[in-house]
């Protein structure tokens, strides 16, 4: 038995997600978006997957250039997911935060918590998106942070467990 588009929608709002800014280079041209739908999906070879709508700028963009980097973003880094989710398009995104290339010449974000400067190794077309597996070919940490969360349509921070204690949080 199916369900409906919005209330499946509904339920996965519910389910709180780390933000990440997906960038690519083709061409001499960056782009980027931000997603949630990234996950590991092996250690050995390292590799991780990307869920990517097919109707995203990026797109076609990371499909060409077969590569791709995801910038996990903190706390801090609102504005800059707002950015990227569809406030600003094009190089345009790309004039907040300071942005250097990776390993496989996609864009990384200097200040991320973590980037995977990733190779395109496969896709999987599915309902409106096209899955992306990138083999892993560097990764940098800047741990210190908290990650910028997402759930039920809004952005949010990881409490730490003293706050939690303390009531802080």
């Amino acid at each position: 038995m199916a369900i409906d588009a919005d209330t499946y929608k509904q339920g996965m709002r519910q389910l709180a997600a780390a933000v990440t800014i997906v960038t690519t280079e083709h061409e001499g041209q960056r782009c980027g978006l931000t997603a949630t739908a990234v996950c590991s999906l092996s250690a050995d070879p390292p590799t991780l997957l990307v869920c990517v709508n097919r109707s995203a700028a990026a797109h076609d963009r990371i499909k060409l250039g077969r590569r791709f980097c995801v910038n996990v973003l903190s706390d801090e880094d609102a504005a800059l997911s707002r950015r990227f989710a569809g406030l600003e398009k094009g190089e345009a995104r790309f004039t907040a935060g300071v942005w250097r290339t990776a390993v496989t010449g996609a864009p990384v974000l200097d200040h991320a918590l973590a980037s995977f400067d990733c190779e395109l190794i496969e896709q999987v077309e599915a309902g409106t998106h096209t899955i992306f597996i990138g083999r892993v070919h560097a990764v940098e940490t800047r741990p210190g942070r908290r990650p910028l969360l997402y759930a039920d349509g809004d952005y949010s921070g990881l409490a730490a467990l003293e706050d939690v204690v303390t009531g802080r949080a």
